[in-house]
């Protein structure tokens, strides 16, 4: 326990006010010279307290006797000097570092930064609602100018500011500009001077100084020695500099906005680049058949540039699907064999919806399904592929069609069998008058005997429907959120500063924080009921101990 002695009850004994702590995470300038007539032997000494407590103080009738040995000088102490670290920083902040001062205040302006978010918003959700990348032609049927939308908008609005690309357009990437450059001027004037002041060790010479801080308090005979030992046991990083005592904690809540601001120029950074680097694009394969990607893939930006996995070749080795026990489809799949440019198979794998194939960049998406054709048998000949159309009905059911011709076929009015599917797995056949003649199953090689004519359904095609894109700024976008999350949490850890002063035998302290600012003074008055308060000291010592 260090304490300071009374030197009304030791009148020929130098000690001095302090006794500073030779750890390596207290520091201290303060170097006291030991006196001249001092030998350098220990001398004994017993000290008596009185030590106040959380409860009240209820022990003040209780004596605590300590025995402890001193030298008669001080060890020798380092010194910390603050030293100024040398401006730098990036180009990007030697850019900013250029515009002029009112420049860089009307950008770091909060409420500025706010319109512009909830531009960028605005901006994002008027791209969800009008649909992207179709043609003129569809933007004009669906915005006419003789029935505007909310009286003024209508399809000039959409091809001028080119919302019908919004996510690449002028207007959308500028205001994404204009907020990036926002945010990095706020972090210029405002977090990294934030940031500087909190690292400097801040020492208060002045007790009324101390006494105007969020928190401050006075402790009568006590040590600020025995206050920084009792601080760092709590986590704080404390610093001593002759009577003045300097402590902090949770400095990574200051350089979290930072984190913030940057993780969010990373989004913004990755969601340009996939607005302006991808490339999209869709198609329905039959099975058995084959698409080379980069017939498939078009640019959607101007940083749009293509890669060796655009000449892959890809092949549709077989298309099926999976039902529930109700006869709806569940599921669907598609066999692909990817081939290079010398005919070898690179990868090979079965997809389906959420699980996509991805190679060189390249993402192919199960989204989509069709029925390309009917294989059948017509009075044991063939097999003939009998290619089926999407029919047009209520709703978002699928119905497909097919029609075999019977009799005079160079009749200008042919009659014959017609064949309709829903999906893969069963066909209904009609006779020439339009009437119901049976349903069969693919594969079941059960016949049928329509108006005279045997039928065999052999076996039903189906087409994938497969979308491809890249998309550079995913990793970018990822980073960004995951770096958003934690920097996020971080911030809200609470940066406290403790100021403290040696005032002959009394020890003023004051504080303050930044968050949890009504937590602040119960932690404040349960760490100072800790110090011990010194009321009485006596010595014991033997002659030949002290010189002079």
């Amino acid at each position: 326990m260090e304490t300071l002695l009374n030197p009304s009850k030791t009148p020929n004994l130098f000690i001095p006010k302090t006794h500073l702590f030779k750890l390596s995470f207290l520091h201290s300038n303060f170097n006291p010279q030991p006196h001249s007539s001092f030998n350098r032997r220990p001398l004994s000494i017993t000290i008596t307290c009185k030590v106040k407590t959380s409860q009240g103080r209820k022990n003040d009738g209780k004596n605590i006797s300590k025995k402890i040995v001193l030298t008669d000088s001080a060890p020798e102490l380092s010194n910390e000097e603050i030293k100024a670290k040398p401006k730098g920083g990036g180009k990007a902040w030697g850019v900013i570092k250029k515009f002029p001062k009112r420049v860089l205040a009307i950008l770091s302006n909060l409420p500025l930064a706010i319109g512009e978010m909830f531009t960028v918003a605005g901006l994002m959700a008027l791209g969800t609602a009008i649909d992207q990348g179709e043609s003129p032609e569809y933007y004009f049927l669906k915005y006419p100018e003789e029935n505007p939308i909310f009286g003024f908008f209508t399809w000039r609005w959409v091809l001028t500011l080119g919302f019908d690309h919004m996510f690449s357009s002028p207007v959308f990437l500028g205001t994404l500009i204009l907020l990036g450059t926002s945010l990095m001027a706020c972090t210029y004037t405002t977090q990294i001077p934030l940031v500087k002041v909190a690292r400097r060790w801040s020492f208060l010479q002045s007790a009324d100084s101390i006494r105007k801080q969020e928190f401050s308090d006075t402790l009568p005979q006590a040590s600020v020695s025995d206050l920084g030992v009792i601080l760092m046991g709590a986590g704080y990083e404390v610093f001593l500099k002759g009577p003045s005592l300097y402590a902090f904690k949770g400095l990574a809540g200051r350089f979290a906005p930072i984190g913030v601001h940057l993780a969010m120029l990373l989004i913004m950074a990755g969601g340009t680049l996939s607005a302006t680097g991808s490339f999209r694009g869709s198609v329905t394969v039959p099975q058995g058949l084959n698409f080379v990607m980069g017939d498939v893939l078009g640019p959607t930006g101007f940083l749009s540039t293509p890669t060796e996995a655009f000449n892959t070749e890809v092949h549709v080795n077989k298309f099926y699907m999976d039902y529930y026990d109700s006869g709806e489809v569940s599921q669907f799949h598609t066999d692909l064999s990817l081939f290079d440019m010398n005919g070898k198979e690179v990868m090979r794998k079965t997809l389906s919806v959420n699980d996509p194939l991805r190679y060189g960049g390249i993402t192919i998406y199960q989204t989509d399904w069709s029925f390309s054709a009917l294989q059948i048998l017509k009075d044991g000949e063939g097999p003939f592929n009998l290619a089926m159309a999407p029919l047009t009905i209520n709703g978002d059911k699928k119905l497909f069609g097919t029609f075999l011709p019977v009799g005079d076929t160079d009749s200008s009015n042919v009659k014959g069998i017609s064949m309709l599917a829903r999906d893969l797995q069963s066909i209904v056949l009609y006779d020439k008058q339009g009437k119901f003649a049976g349903v069969r199953r693919p594969n079941s090689k059960l016949p049928i005997e329509i108006d005279g004519t045997k039928i065999v359904i052999v076996d039903a095609i189906g087409s994938s429907g497969l979308d491809l894109k890249t998309d550079p700024g995913v990793p970018a976008v990822y980073a960004g959120f995951g770096a958003l999350m934690l920097t996020t949490c971080i911030s809200y850890l609470s940066h406290a500063q403790i100021w403290a002063l040696q005032d002959g035998t009394t020890v003023i302290v004051g504080g303050k924080t930044n968050r949890a600012k009504a937590e602040f003074p119960d932690e404040m008055n349960r760490l100072l009921d800790q110090v011990p308060e010194i009321v009485e000291s006596s010595i014991s010592k033997k002659p030949d101990n002290i010189g002079g």
